[in-house]
């Protein structure tokens, strides 16, 4: 579906035309599983629970008819629950049976509009439409006004650790935290770091900072295990042609071997065998 084509829909379903607008029955009706907006803010749905009660459903929903006579929501879930526990048993309605890509796409754009997504959910909406439905990251940008990259780097922070993506999702750390996290492989040490960063109140600046020296240090060790391994080697040969123990240390700028032996006897066999050798 073009965008131009997205819009019309759009303006479709934001029109209230009462030759459109129809009452179904709530027991009818169920939600769209793959929908983007996973979260829904309960002190919100109370809220609009008890306008419902007053007023009414001022907007209808809308909703996809399928094979078995039931209708899935495109848009309006909210609404939906709220009517629920309102125990309403109809909710206005108008009815539009299109393909369930472009309920997936106008659901996503429309949750997007009203800011309903956090990035989270964002990043499973785009990674569901690619997987399931076979876009591409370039449709999915022009689709929603953001460029490729953006779509490439909110489907990154998927690979967090789900604690992490739960805090992120509860707007306690910044998606800008869980970009400088996604750099720790280790999830453990990925969790520990989310929850300094809420405890200490860390910027994304000074959690960077903190991401890299981790690196750093995973680094260093990591070349001091590989260098501890040669060296190992190198007292192991030098044991056998001795035969005595033999201990190398080195430092940044300097190193020393250190051969023992106990009598002069043993000194004279050393330096018998280094000579020789």
């Amino acid at each position: 579906m073009s965008k131009q084509e997205l819009e019309q829909n759009l303006n479709i379903l934001n029109q209230e035309n009462e030759n459109q607008v129809v009452n179904v029955k709530i027991a009818d009706i169920y939600p769209n599983n793959n929908q983007p907006r996973l979260y829904f803010d309960e002190d919100k749905v109370i809220a609009l629970c008890e306008s419902i009660k007053k007023y009414g459903v001022l907007q209808p929903i809308v909703l996809k008819p399928d094979e078995d006579g039931k209708y899935m929501i495109i848009a309006g879930e909210r609404r939906y629950r709220a009517s629920i526990m309102a125990k309403k048993d109809e909710i206005p309605a108008v009815i539009k049976d299109i393909p369930i890509k472009e309920v997936m796409e106008i659901a996503l754009v429309e949750n997007l509009q009203r800011e309903n997504l956090n990035i989270i959910e964002e990043g499973k909406a785009y990674k569901n439409l690619i997987e399931q439905y076979k876009s591409t990251q370039e449709e999915l940008a022009v689709l929603v006004g953001k460029s490729r990259p953006y779509i490439t780097n909110t489907m990154r922070l998927l690979n967090l650790s789900k604690e992490v993506k739960k805090y992120i999702e509860l707007d306690e750390i910044s998606p800008g935290h869980g970009k400088a996290l996604l750099r720790i492989s280790d999830e453990m040490k990925q969790i520990e770091l989310a929850q300094k960063i809420i405890k200490e109140n860390l910027s994304v600046r000074k959690t960077e900072e903190i991401v890299k020296n981790i690196l750093e240090d995973k680094k260093n060790k990591n070349k001091l295990k590989e260098k501890d391994i040669f060296i190992k080697d190198i007292e192991d040969r030098l044991m056998n042609t001795l035969g005595t123990k033999v201990n190398i240390t080195s430092g940044k700028k300097k190193g020393k071997i250190e051969i023992e032996y106990y009598t002069d006897e043993d000194l004279n066999d050393i330096i018998y065998r280094l000579l020789e050798e």
